[in-house]
């Protein structure tokens, strides 16, 4: 099994080997997808999340193997780009891939540590009198616009993908995690408000990202908004339509 270890982990690697070995039987289950599953075990004293990638169907394993990156690798190499540009996530510590015949990926996990965060964006599109819900929603629009300014476009920026911690005083830390989609290119402004869709915010909440970005990027907010509420609405849209339909056809 392939093992790539972060620096400061290079003295762990066999533990971590034994806890991928130990995976179905062992940790805390944080996460159960179908095809993937996140975990909490403790490395030497230390809490670790550690996210499982299920072996891929013979197709994706051929490209996964020979064309592109596995999503345990994108998840670790992504995670240090972030980090060298500024941008919070849960510290990458490394990787696994099992190699099956002819060198086709099967399982492979992604270790990082384990972040105790107090909520997600989720909470604050469902509670309009979430406390300081103004505040949070600006502090995480700036820090949107850094991720963007750091030629970062998130693919999956959804309300359950940024962890929010509270370290009081009106102060907010916000770490980026399940990296496996990004791409690192300078984005137009379009561009960057088109990636706030996929947050499903309220058309009061979107007010206050376009107030808040403008203010940042120096674009007025008129030019902003119009973009910014349209790609929502049509994505919202999208999905609505998507859910119909499987109703439908049920």
């Amino acid at each position: 099994m392939p093992t790539i270890v972060h620096p400061d982990y290079i003295d762990q690697q066999q533990a971590l080997e034994a806890l991928a070995a130990q995976f179905p039987y062992s940790g805390t289950l944080v996460v159960q997808g179908a095809r993937n599953a996140i975990k909490t075990n403790v490395l030497h004293g230390e809490t670790v999340s550690i996210k499982f990638f299920k072996t891929p169907g013979f197709l994706k394993s051929i490209i996964y193997s020979w064309f592109r990156q596995s999503k345990a690798q994108r998840s670790f190499d992504y995670a240090r780009y972030l980090q060298q540009h500024g941008i919070l996530t849960p510290f990458p510590i490394g990787y696994i891939e099992e190699r099956k015949a002819l060198g086709l990926l099967g399982d492979s996990f992604y270790f990082c540590r384990h972040i105790d965060y107090d909520f997600t964006i989720r909470e604050l599109i469902h509670d309009p009198l979430f406390p300081n819900r103004v505040a949070i929603l600006e502090q995480f629009t700036a820090f949107t616009y850094r991720m963007h300014e750091a030629r970062i476009h998130f693919l999956d920026h959804s309300p359950g993908n940024t962890l929010i911690k509270d370290l009081g005083n009106g102060r907010y830390e916000f770490y980026l995690i399940d990296l496996n989609r990004m791409q690192f290119r300078t984005l137009s402004m379009a561009q960057r408000m088109d990636n706030f869709k996929k947050m499903w915010l309220s058309k009061t909440m979107l007010k206050t990202v376009a107030a808040t970005y403008a203010r940042l990027s120096g674009v007025p907010e008129s030019e902003l908004w119009p973009v910014l509420w349209q790609t929502s609405q049509d994505f919202k849209r999208k999905i609505n339509r998507k859910k119909w339909l499987k109703r439908k056809l049920r």
